[in-house]
């Protein structure tokens, strides 16, 4: 990391960056000039402590032997991100468009730097193996993914998660509970054990592995069972996290129809965070509208819970089965990173972070104090122009809104703000003009310093957590998904993903 660091301080890397770039400024020289230095440093110091310390076992020597592991995943990633994933883009763009699909090879197949991550990670632990020094720090990446989603609840503003929580309500409840009934049904057919139906239920219909580890006490699961649903659940969500991008692509599908199509089809909170992302590699509202999804649906677990102690309790109806604490799973099995997003919402409302107003981690704000720039003002060429082409709108507000925008030179209010995107995006004025009212729109809409902090950390944690997972995804677990259990996996998990991208494409409008 050092070495990477220095190159670039010292303008060694110059020329490969700006081949990269292939003429345009590369996007990553602010992280190239300062976080391989920074983690590099950690690096150097933790080794040499490791290396000429004394240590006895159980004291600091167990926590410190996690960095080693944490290091090498974010080298990898380092590598991908900057290096790796540009090249294949500058390779992909010189090979030309794919056919009439308008799109470059690693466009269509989202070769970005999540999922060249993931594969380079399944390609270590499958192929070279993972070397036992860095072992213990390959599980830090779920405490990577857990706080990405953790912050990202610091990005919601009320009336976002009033429109998002909504609609995720209504498709997660749907296709939750039907996933269970659907599994049930079908396992009583295939004539496998309820135990094994009941958990099986839980891990397709709610949020994988958590759900699976909540539901086996209830249920009575035995060991091998919970072990053939973390497979299935494996081995259909790693193909999901590939496969949904492209078809994302292909369809044309907006940030918000495919994170809802995201959160609802794929079973687990890591793999709709690698799918998200790789569908949006440099922007997280994406991930943004997965993740609500995912975590409403990990808010009806207590529901899944209580119906399948019921069935189970009806179906083998024996003194132990009744005898299961069920408020107890819930509270001790509840997944604890879902708190930590309802409190991040939570400080977010009071404006802690950004004006409780914001979306997406923005805000609108047309005076100095609030961030507008006086130079941003219509100057008397655009006010002609916009003058001459008001005529051309039918619309009462939004005429009005144009009107205060030509009078005072910038956008009044968020009404207006609307307003005026309306225009933009319904093409009625002339591309000139478009490109005035486009400048005036981003001229009063200001992105928090904390907001762009938590940006910069959520993608970070989230090209961490997804490398790391790559490096646990074994040949050898995902052969734990058994037979029955790895059919009817795939039955359920095909039917919900078709349904719900049916859904998704008829009900769905492309923004909130």
């Amino acid at each position: 990391m050092l070495a990477i660091w220095y190159s670039a301080d010292t303008g060694l890397l110059n020329p490969l960056l700006e081949y990269l770039a292939s003429g345009k400024a590369y996007q990553y020289l602010d992280e190239l000039n300062t976080l391989p230095l920074y983690f590099g440093t950690v690096a150097v110091l933790t080794g040499c402590w490791h290396w000429l310390g004394s240590h006895k076992e159980g004291h600091l020597d167990y926590y410190s032997s996690t960095i080693a592991g944490g290091m090498l995943i974010l080298f990898i990633t380092m590598l991908i991100r900057w290096f790796i994933a540009p090249q294949i883009a500058v390779i992909s763009v010189n090979y030309g468009e794919i056919g009439g699909t308008g799109k470059y090879i690693h466009e269509l197949f989202g070769l970005n730097y999540v999922v060249l991550g993931i594969v380079t990670g399944i390609i270590i632990v499958n192929v070279f193996k993972i070397p036992e020094w860095a072992k213990n720090g390959i599980r830090l990446s779920r405490l990577g993914l857990k706080t990405g989603v953790i912050l990202l609840g610091a990005l919601y503003s009320a009336a976002e998660l009033k429109n998002l929580g909504g609609l995720s309500i209504v498709m997660i409840g749907f296709f939750v509970l039907g996933s269970v009934g659907i599994v049930l049904w079908i396992g009583s057919r295939r004539n496998i054990s309820n135990s094994m139906g009941g958990v099986l239920s839980a891990g397709m219909g709610v949020c994988g592995v958590s759900a699976t580890v909540a539901v086996a006490p209830v249920v009575q699961a035995k060991p091998v069972e919970i072990a053939y649903t973390i497979g299935t659940i494996l081995l259909w969500g790693v193909g999901c996290m590939f496969v949904f991008p492209i078809i994302g692509h292909l369809l044309d599908m907006s940030y918000v129809q495919f994170g809802a199509w995201a959160g609802t089809g794929i079973l687990n909170s890591a793999q709709v965070a690698g799918a998200a992302l790789a569908f949006q590699p440099d922007g997280i509202e994406t991930l943004m509208v997965a993740e609500i999804f995912n975590i409403t649906r990990v808010l009806i677990l207590p529901v899944v819970v209580l119906w399948l102690a019921i069935w189970y309790v009806k179906k083998e109806g024996t003194a132990s089965t009744a005898q299961v604490n069920v408020g107890h799973v819930v509270i001790t099995k509840f997944p604890v990173f879902v708190l930590g997003f309802i409190l991040m919402f939570a400080l977010s409302t009071t404006g802690i972070f950004a004006p409780a107003s914001h979306y997406q981690g923005k805000y609108f704000g047309n005076t100095p104090e609030q961030g507008f720039e006086m130079e941003n003002l219509l100057k008397p060429g655009q006010v002609r122009l916009l003058s001459v082409q008001i005529s051309n709108i039918e619309q009462t507000d939004e005429r009005k809104a144009l009107e205060r925008l030509i009078e005072n030179g910038k956008i009044m209010s968020i009404d207006d703000d609307n307003a005026v995107r309306r225009i933009i995006n319904a093409r009625i004025l002339s591309d000139e003009a478009n490109e005035i009212l486009t400048a005036a729109h981003k001229a009063v809409r200001h992105t928090a310093k904390k907001i762009e902090a938590f940006r910069q950390w959520i993608t970070w944690l989230f090209a961490f957590g997804l490398v790391g997972l790559g490096m646990q995804i074994t040949v050898s677990a995902m052969k734990q998904a058994g037979g029955e259990p790895a059919i009817i996996g795939g039955i359920v998990g095909f039917i919900k993903a078709a349904l719900s991208l049916i859904v998704v494409m008829l009900l769905i409008s492309e923004t909130v």
